[in-house]
């Protein structure tokens, strides 16, 4: 593919091992196609090009994404090899991780906004409601805290020189936001949530059914 001026790539993550979940969650069915199937297909919805990082074991497993690229031994290092695959002259990068596979174009077209606008990276947050507690005592103002999620977007460049010293976080907006980087907060969605065990499937695939009721209804 060649990209156009001011065009928007995303990095699907999708090269973890589900350790906690017992099996490698992406390739899970969910509604009918498999869980990475919807992360990239929302990816696909509003992006010009999509980068999926599977595992080794993944490689050749077909998805709608335009490149496959084998992960690396951690997160970051995954997003590294995917960023490699993203052309110089694209100007957005948007990260997803793919066990979040109910993220809405809509919360997509959201976060790309918000970079396109200026902001070196955009983060989709959700408020926190359960009370906090630190485990060193009292209890935490929860007013000040959010639940971050992905798609986080980012300026092409910013990305780049974040992860260029090869250092390792949670998210790449901790990366950039390192790196003298601001980032913005846009908001997110309750119902995009991150697959961690076998419970959340049954979840997401609730949501779904739920989603499929009133649409056929409206």
């Amino acid at each position: 593919m060649s990209p156009r001026p001011g065009s928007v790539w995303c990095i699907v993550v999708a090269a973890g091992s589900g350790s906690r979940f017992g099996a490698a969650k992406q390739f899970e069915p969910l509604g009918g196609e498999r869980v990475v199937d919807w992360s990239t297909g929302a990816a696909a919805a509003v992006c010009d090009g999509v980068v999926v990082v599977v595992p080794d074991t993944g490689v050749n497993t077909p998805t709608s994404a335009d490149v496959r690229v084998v992960g690396g031994s951690t997160r970051s290092e995954s997003v590294r090899r995917g960023l490699e695959q993203v052309p110089e002259s694209v100007d957005i990068v948007l990260v997803h991780d793919a066990a979040r596979p109910l993220a809405s174009p809509d919360l997509f077209r959201r976060v790309i906004t918000s970079v396109a606008a200026g902001a070196d990276a955009a983060v989709p947050v959700v408020p926190v409601t359960d009370t906090i507690r630190d485990v060193s005592g009292g209890v935490v103002d929860r007013g000040r805290l959010r639940a971050v999620q992905t798609p986080q977007g980012f300026r092409a460049s910013v990305l780049r020189r974040a992860h260029a010293a090869r250092g390792d976080a949670t998210d790449d907006a901790g990366l950039v936001e390192a790196a003298g980087g601001l980032v913005e907060l846009v908001d997110g969605e309750r119902t995009n949530l991150k697959l961690t065990t076998r419970d959340d499937l049954v979840i997401a695939e609730s949501l779904l059914s739920l989603v499929r009721t009133e649409g056929s209804a409206s």
